[in-house]
């Protein structure tokens, strides 16, 4: 197996892999989603790592309009603990370091440690582990990474300052995804579905009220506008349940009274 992740060995999706697939598996490093959604569809690798959401950042809306455009299939979810660590090149220190290179996302979620450091300039890259390679790789002095303390395990950094995210419990969720509808195996009592509604007054909460008469709790609504219909949205529902058979009923009966029906992908609950 192969598996395409977002980022470098290092890097919190490299993390996931190990976790959901095995420390061993083998990964395909992509600089950006569209590329990691790329190698899934040309068929480079089996399966593939994205976030889909932060508890500081929220969702990655980006990421749910590369699911919806190309179809793809939700066979897992992971929730991992994001620690965000400053580091840099051994013998370095907050009072050296001049500039902070890292992900966009990263650096959102620990903007506030920073407010104590103005005089230090965030960059924003490609990914946290490939900013910590590049400074090992170049030996660049005065720059530091927001990264994971894998990352600075691999890439031989020292950590300057543990847990600079601005909450503690900071979590991202992430999507196992693949191309040919395969399903997770096991117990199934999650899913993620994707519709549109009718502009008529009270569409969507009838749907809502629908999954709830099957049994389905709501734990999560997200929206999202459809590009080419102005004010037109689409929504991204997960819900849980006890009972297949019941999960079965409801996307029946939604899928009679919803446009544009899918269902993303159906796995087990990690977050129970």
């Amino acid at each position: 197996m192969k598996v395409a992740i977002q980022g470098v060995r290092g890097s919190f999706h490299h993390k996931v892999a190990q976790e959901f697939f095995g420390a061993d598996v083998e990964v395909l490093e992509c600089m950006s989603f569209p590329r990691l959604v790329d190698a899934l569809l040309d068929g480079e690798v089996d399966d593939a790592v994205m976030a889909i959401e932060n508890t500081i950042a929220g969702a990655i809306l980006p990421n749910y309009a590369l699911l919806d455009d190309h179809n793809l299939t939700i066979e897992g979810e992971y929730y991992l603990d994001i620690q965000h660590n400053l580091m840099a090149l051994k013998g370095q220190d907050l009072t050296t370091i001049k500039e902070v290179w890292s992900h966009p996302m990263a650096i959102l979620q620990c903007r506030q440690f920073f407010r104590d450091y103005p005089s230090i300039k965030l960059v924003e890259d490609t990914d946290t582990a490939g900013v910590a390679r590049e400074i090992k790789d170049r030996n660049l002095a005065g720059i530091a990474a927001i990264a994971s303390t894998t990352a600075a395990e691999i890439y031989d950094l020292s950590i300057i300052k543990s847990s600079i995210q601005t909450v503690d419990e900071n979590a991202t969720r992430f999507f196992i995804l693949n191309k040919n509808g395969k399903e997770a195996e096991g117990v199934i009592n999650k899913a993620s579905l994707r519709f549109t509604t009718d502009h008529k007054r009270g569409s969507l909460a009838t749907i809502l009220n629908v999954l709830s008469d099957c049994k389905m709790n709501l734990t999560k609504i997200q929206s999202m506008p459809i590009i080419e219909k102005p004010w037109e949205y689409a929504f991204f529902v997960d819900v849980t349940f006890d009972s297949v058979e019941s999960f079965k009923k409801a996307t029946t009966l939604v899928s009679l009274m919803a446009k544009d029906f899918k269902v993303l992908g159906a796995y087990k609950n990690q977050k129970q």
